[in-house]
């Protein structure tokens, strides 16, 4: 009676927890645990036993959550949360993993724990995230991308490298994921994305618009261009941006050469010293060129880093 309603109660405790401190974190129920109820018996089944037999094997301890969505929580936070409060892997080795999908959200993470970063690096989570798990997802296909993403994770653990992926990995190339860069959500990317582009874009207009030293900043920004990008969109992304800038911006400049306003300021610059374009003034001195607004105000480049244990990503 008293085991009973232990079993009773401990549920009830914990949403009550959930409820008062705001943090949804489901019961363990065991090895797989299916809230969002996308995984076939089968495949709860055989994935149960191929955990349970590498927990066997090696003690390492992994685990999968599926949840229908966490509403605006990261999907970094809230794994870390689930991870800590499941206490997964042992105490003082922390070999656990927590394998997290949230379908409604199209989101999934690797959580790894101290204890075997060093065995499943970021990149590799990072890896079997994207040629693993995700195509199948996008196919919507969630028995095979997540026994697949929990096979490939026990191969790298116990053989010590990726397992053979090749197909899925050509299957990933092919796919029309061209934003394919860090796995950032949305709005991490539209953040800095808009501090990137907001300050090379800002030089890039003064370079098309500066009558002289144009062309200096052009050759300036092409490292620029072909550099930062590639944190909000991805190598490729970031190659079609230095392709664009590098047709684009001659073209521009070829056009605006002649309008009236670009030969009086270019006429300026050489008889003056100085011209005045959009409320911004150029000037140019002895060797040198230099640009600045009305009020003087100047501008000045920086940036930040991120990283944690595991990798996220989305379909």
């Amino acid at each position: 009676m008293k085991t009973s309603l232990r079993t009773f109660m401990l549920p009830v405790l914990i949403l009550s927890y959930s409820m008062l401190t705001g943090t949804d974190i489901p019961y363990l129920t065991g090895r797989v645990n299916d809230y969002a109820q996308i995984l076939s018996s089968e495949t709860h089944q055989s994935l149960t036993e191929i955990l349970r037999a590498h927990e066997n094997r090696t003690g390492n301890q992994i685990v999968v959550l599926t949840i229908p969505t966490i509403g605006g929580e990261s999907i970094e936070e809230y794994a870390a949360d689930v991870f800590k409060a499941w206490g997964l892997g042992q105490k003082g080795i922390d070999n656990g993993i927590l394998i997290v999908v949230v379908p409604n959200d199209r989101r999934m993470r690797i959580e790894v724990g101290y204890g075997l970063e060093p065995a499943l690096t970021d990149g590799m989570a990072g890896q079997i995230i994207r040629t693993v798990m995700t195509p199948r997802f996008k196919d919507g296909n969630y028995d095979e991308g997540i026994a697949g993403g929990a096979r490939a994770v026990i191969g790298v653990l116990e053989g010590g490298e990726l397992p053979d992926m090749a197909e899925d990995s050509g299957s990933s190339a092919g796919s029309n994921d061209f934003f394919e860069g860090p796995d950032l959500p949305i709005r991490e990317r539209i953040l800095i994305g808009a501090f990137i582009f907001g300050i090379i874009g800002l030089f890039t207009v003064m370079g098309i618009l500066t009558p002289a030293g144009g062309w200096f900043l052009y050759f300036f920004l092409i490292p620029f261009w072909a550099m930062f990008p590639i944190v909000v969109v991805g190598s490729r992304g970031a190659f079609a941006c230095l392709i664009t800038y590098l047709i684009a911006f001659p073209i521009a400049k070829l056009i605006i050469r002649n309008s009236k306003w670009y030969k009086k300021a270019k006429k300026d610059m050489r008889s003056k010293g100085r011209a005045s374009i959009g409320g911004f003034r150029f000037t140019s001195g002895g060797s040198g060129r230099s640009w600045s607004s009305g009020s003087s105000s100047s501008f000045s480049g920086g940036g930040g880093s991120s990283g944690g244990g595991g990798a996220s990503g989305s379909w």
